[in-house]
C-alpha cells in the first residue's frame, strides 16, 4: 500500500482539527500493528515530533521503513558534522532501530547558507556509515527545489500535495523528480483535517475561501463520496508518489483512513485547486 503513517500525533497533539489529543501508548501499538495487517511499510516521523520517536521506539518498529527529520542547526553550532552525527545516534536510540530508512531536513534553506557543503556531506554521511539509506528534504513549497536541486542530489523529497494544493503538479515538478530517480513522499493530504471538516465546524479564518468550501462539499454530497476517500484518491492517482503520508487522531480513524485509501474512486475530482500560500500553508494560519 502507497500510504504511509505519519506520527507527528504520537508526540504532540498535532492538527487544527483535532479533538483527541495526542495519541495514548496503547492506541499507538494498536495502529501500527494495524499497519502492519494492512501492508503498510513506511512510517514518518521527525525530531521536532515530541516524543513520537520514544513513542514509536516503545511500541516497535520491526517491518517498518522509518523516515525522520532532523531540525535546523542551531545558529551557534560550531561541529555540523558532529551535530548531525549525534542527533541521528539519538534518534536511532529512541527508535530502538539500527538504522534509517530516511533522514531528511526539515529546514532545508540552510543548504543554501554558508555551511550548506558541509551539511550536506554530514548526511552523506549517514549514507556512508549505514545509519540511513536515503536522504533529502522536506518542503514547504516546490519553488524551493529549483536552487536545491541545481546545487545538490537527493534520494528523497517530501512535500505537501493535496486536492487543494496541486503545486507539485502543476509546476512540473513531480514529474522532474521521478525522472531524476527521487523518491517523492507527499503529505498534507487533509490540510491538518480542514478539507475533512463540516462546513459548520470549519473555523471563520477560513471564511476568505468560502465559494471553495461550497463547490468541494456540493461535489462531495452531490456523489456520496466521503471527503477522506477523495482526499486520497488525488495524490493516490499519480504513480510517480511513492507514498502518501497521513496522520491519524487514533485507531478507528486511522482504520476509516485505510478503507478509503483501497477504494476506488468512481468519478472525477472536483476542481478546488488554489495556490493562495495563506490557505495551503498551516505555518501562516497564524496570520489569518
Amino acid at each position: 500500500m502507497r500510504v504511509a503513517l505519519g506520527t507527528a500525533q504520537f508526540g504532540l497533539p498535532y492538527g487544527i482539527a483535532n479533538r483527541g489529543g495526542q495519541v495514548t501508548r496503547f492506541e499507538a501499538k494498536a495502529m501500527l500493528s494495524l499497519a502492519r495487517a494492512r501492508g503498510i511499510d513506511t512510517l514518518d516521523t521527525a525530531i521536532a515530533y515530541g516524543d513520537s520517536e520514544v513513542c514509536l521506539g516503545e511500541a516497535g518498529t520491526e517491518g517498518f521503513r522509518v523516515v525522520t527529520k532532523l531540525p535546523a542547526v542551531p545558529d551557534d553550532c560550531k561541529d555540523v558534522a558532529g551535530w548531525v552525527h549525534g542527533q541521528i545516534l539519538a534518534s536511532l536510540e529512541r527508535l530502538g532501530v539500527p538504522s534509517l530508512y530516511g533522514v531528511l531536513l526539515h529546514r532545508p534553506t540552510q543548504l543554501l547558507g554558508r555551511e550548506g557543503d558541509l551539511l550536506f556531506r554530514s548526511l552523506q554521511s549517514l549514507k556512508d556509515r549505514g545509519q540511513a539509506q536515503k536522504i533529502g528534504v522536506s518542503i514547504y513549497a516546490p519553488r524551493e527545489l529549483e536552487e536545491l536541486t541545481s546545487r545538490y542530489r537527493f534520494d528523497l523529497v517530501q512535500a505537501p500535495f493535496s486536492v487543494i494544493d496541486r503545486r507539485l503538479q502543476t509546476t512540473g515538478w513531480l514529474r522532474r523528480l521521478s525522472h531524476d530517480g527521487v523518491e517523492v513522499h507527499t503529505r498534507s493530504v487533509f490540510l491538518q483535517g480542514v478539507l475533512l471538516m463540516p462546513e459548520s465546524a470549519r473555523p471563520e479564518t477560513f471564511s476568505a475561501w468560502s465559494v471553495l468550501w461550497h463547490h468541494w462539499h456540493e461535489w462531495l454530497t452531490e456523489h456520496r463520496i466521503s471527503a477522506v476517500q477523495a482526499c486520497l484518491a488525488f495524490p493516490l492517482s499519480f504513480p510517480e508518489v511513492h507514498r502518501v503520508v497521513v496522520g491519524a487522531d487514533g485507531l478507528e480513524h486511522f482504520r476509516q483512513i485505510i478503507q478509503a485509501a483501497t477504494g476506488a474512486l468512481p468519478v472525477s475530482l472536483p476542481d478546488i485547486s488554489c495556490e493562495a500560500e495563506p490557505l495551503i500553508n498551516p505555518a501562516l494560519w497564524g496570520s489569518l
